[in-house]
């Protein structure tokens, strides 16, 4: 297994199969999964003739179980070191919840050349925590709710996420797939309780509302209106708003974990947008 060792010591584990002269395309999980959480898409850009790169993000999957620097900017600060270490040049940036701020949040600061486009699935940008400018969002009570349930019964929570919303798998007629739950539970429980702990705040409290701003590269935000955990109304469509080159794409009736549940369909709207 491949490892960058970060200034502070940390050990990043990451992917990166295919020609190394191919188009890169990056891709960045979402909480408190793993880069493993990409397969269909790695799989499918890989096979299609793309150079893929994926991570476990500090303190998640088989990178170090950290207790410090579980936040944004230093989730940025390891994309960059990596990036760097693989001198990665024109990548296609795509981040899924979580991963889709730190995506913002490293493109707004990367080096002239490394990036070309980016995607945000399902993502927390601009801004998930209900404030005085941000009335659509989620309550403080929310996000305590899961940070207890994270403290009193780690892996119960890592069943009942995956069983409920995440895939919407509680809706009437939906196609429910223990398998896809297993491998989420999975995921979940080889990371850190500190680190996910942290990235709680992380991901529902940074404001990547400057990030979006500065980003001056193609983007497409792509979200299903029937996502449970990063609502629609707050989310999507006002990133798209703020990024001077952003494409809302919105899917009827998807699910938070669509990457996963309809692969079959934001796989080839992935490849159109890159090739666009």
């Amino acid at each position: 297994m491949a490892f960058l060792k970060t200034a502070d010591g940390t050990e990043i584990f990451y992917k990166d199969w295919g020609p190394k002269t191919a188009q890169p395309v990056w891709f960045h999980h979402g909480w408190p999964l793993t880069s493993d959480d990409w397969d269909a898409q790695m799989m499918f850009f890989l096979l299609n003739g793309f150079r893929v790169i994926a991570h476990d993000r500090r303190g998640h999957g088989r990178s170090t179980q950290t207790d410090t620097g579980n936040e944004m900017d230093t989730y940025a600060a390891d994309v960059a070191a990596l990036a760097d270490h693989l001198d990665v040049k024109g990548a296609v940036h795509v981040g899924h919840s979580t991963g889709g701020g730190e995506v913002a949040h490293y493109v707004a600061r990367a080096k002239p050349g490394r990036v070309a486009k980016m995607v945000l699935i399902a993502s927390v940008p601009p801004l998930m925590l209900k404030t005085e400018k941000n009335p659509g969002g989620l309550p403080i009570e929310v996000f305590d709710g899961i940070r207890a349930g994270v403290l009193a019964n780690r892996a119960q929570l890592y069943i009942d996420f995956p069983t409920g919303p995440f895939y919407g798998f509680n809706r009437p007629g939906a196609v429910i797939s223990q398998g896809t739950i297993d491998n989420w539970y999975r995921q979940g429980m080889m990371g850190g309780i500190k680190a996910h702990y942290d990235c709680i705040k992380a991901f529902s409290e940074t404001d990547f509302t400057e990030d979006l701003k500065k980003i001056e590269v193609p983007s497409l935000v792509m979200h299903g209106d029937d996502d449970q955990v990063v609502p629609y109304a707050d989310s999507g469509p006002l990133s798209a708003k703020l990024l001077k080159h952003g494409t809302l794409k919105t899917y009827k009736g998807y699910p938070h974990g669509m990457a996963t549940t309809h692969a079959d369909v934001i796989n080839p709207d992935l490849l159109a947008f890159i090739k666009g």
